[in-house]
């Protein structure tokens, strides 16, 4: 009896590890890297092996330095080009707009039109596409009328109910009086943000947002903006600077972070000086402004090719007869803080233009001055620290989210090969593979 009861345990032992090994290398998952980014250095690595256990990344290196576990899927990337998942640090997954489903454009969803449902399933749609495009992770800033539903999707993306990128959200978002109404005083039409005027109702909107779950605490410091006949941007300032302040120093007191959409002027300034975090967009930028932003080790966020697209380059064209554009601003500014050493992250603006198509976002900063090394880490290891997040993403580590892409050619030659992305996985799932 006692023998049997020994053998018994010996087996159900053997099995437990046999079970245990299979489970080990079951999970396991190899890619065969012919060439890969490594976004701390900025440079390309020959011949390297990605093993990939459950949602990590379990050991990255040389072909010849990293063992392939015995019954391992093997991706074979041999041909290809391996990098970090893309970060996009200013999306926009709720369209915006009045105008519905604009023919061959994005989904706008309409406030007046359709339910915060429909939007919320469009911004959804959204979201997947900018990860099939090789954007793993998303910092979302305001949810353009759709409330906390940008929460909702995080959370449902995170649950494992639905595919997704990682997300930071910021919710509705905060405005000033004047901005963001739509339709005339007698009609009462849906918020786009919340509004808010002074420094405790401020600071009031922010306590909330932050309880509901936003991440991040996204203002508008600045309005619209309009051309002097001599050239200057008159970009309307929105917030006072107190106003300013307490937004950002309400958001600091409870751990999070403010992301100040500015175009330039006094509501820029008001931004600098108060310590955001992020300046988003900063079209007209000075010598000064641009040394504050640096010794205050702000990252700034140029979104560059939305300025070259018709919505504004025809209103510029028709209100100045050409002679002054926020796309040649864009372009002057960004070379000067590139040029300054500026902490740039990448954000692309998209929402009003396509999903998915954000990459081509990378051509500008390289036209602005950066190497073609300098915009991928600008979309990797530095997106990665903006968002606090470069212990997760960022770079293709041990220990680190399993977040890779693939593309063809070598990003380093040609950049626009990042706007054609063949492999996609998100922490060890594979989201398409078209490098075949």
């Amino acid at each position: 009896m006692k023998s049997s009861r020994c053998l018994a345990a010996s087996l159900l032992a053997l099995v437990a590890a046999v079970s245990a090994a299979q489970a080990q290398t079951g999970s396991v998952i190899a890619i065969r890297a012919g060439h890969l980014f490594d976004s701390k250095s900025g440079k390309l690595l020959d011949n390297q092996i990605v093993l990939v256990k459950d949602d990590k990344i379990a050991a990255a290196g040389p072909a010849d330095a990293v063992q392939v576990p015995a019954g391992a899927q093997v991706i074979d990337l041999s041909k290809s080009t391996v990098l970090p998942g893309l970060i996009d640090g200013h999306t926009h997954v709720f369209g915006f707009g009045l105008d519905g489903i604009k023919p061959g454009g994005p989904p706008f969803a309409s406030p007046v039109n359709d339910t915060r449902e429909y939007r919320t399933l469009l911004a959804l749609a959204n979201a997947q596409k900018d990860l099939r495009a090789g954007f793993t992770t998303l910092r979302d800033l305001m949810s353009h009328g759709g409330g906390y539903a940008d929460v909702d999707i995080k959370k449902a993306i995170n649950r494992g109910y639905f595919q997704g990128p990682r997300m930071q959200v910021s919710t509705m978002g905060l405005v000033a009086t004047g901005e963001g109404i739509l339709g005339s005083p007698e009609v009462n039409l849906p918020r786009n943000y919340q509004t808010v005027d002074g420094p405790w109702a401020a600071r009031q909107a922010v306590r909330e947002q932050i309880h509901y779950g936003a991440d991040w605490i996204k203002f508008h410091s600045t309005a619209d903006y309009e051309f002097e006949a001599d050239g200057a941007l008159n970009s309307d300032p929105t917030f006072t600077k107190e106003e300013v302040l307490a937004i950002v120093d309400e958001a600091h007191r409870h751990g999070k972070k403010a992301a100040c959409h500015a175009f330039g002027g006094e509501g820029l300034r008001n931004c600098v000086e108060a310590g955001a975090d992020t300046i988003e967009h900063a079209i007209e930028l000075d010598e000064a402004t641009v040394a504050q932003i640096k010794k205050k080790g702000i990252y700034l966020e140029l979104t560059a090719y939305h300025y070259s697209l018709s919505d504004y380059t025809a209103r510029d064209t028709k209100s100045t007869g050409g002679k002054y554009s926020l796309e040649a601003l864009r372009e002057k500014s960004g070379r000067l803080a590139i040029s300054n050493g500026v902490k740039i992250s990448f954000g692309s603006g998209v929402g009003p233009f396509p999903h998915g198509t954000q990459a081509a976002e990378f051509a500008y900063l390289v036209k602005f001055g950066m190497t073609a090394s300098q915009a991928i880490q600008a979309a990797t290891s530095v997106a990665a620290e903006m968002m606090g997040w470069q212990d997760r993403v960022g770079s293709i580590e041990k220990g680190k989210f399993a977040d890779i892409i693939a593309v063809s050619g070598d990003p380093l030659k040609d950049i626009t090969e990042l706007e054609r992305v063949k492999f996609v996985m998100k922490g060890g799932q594979v989201i398409r593979d078209d490098s075949k």
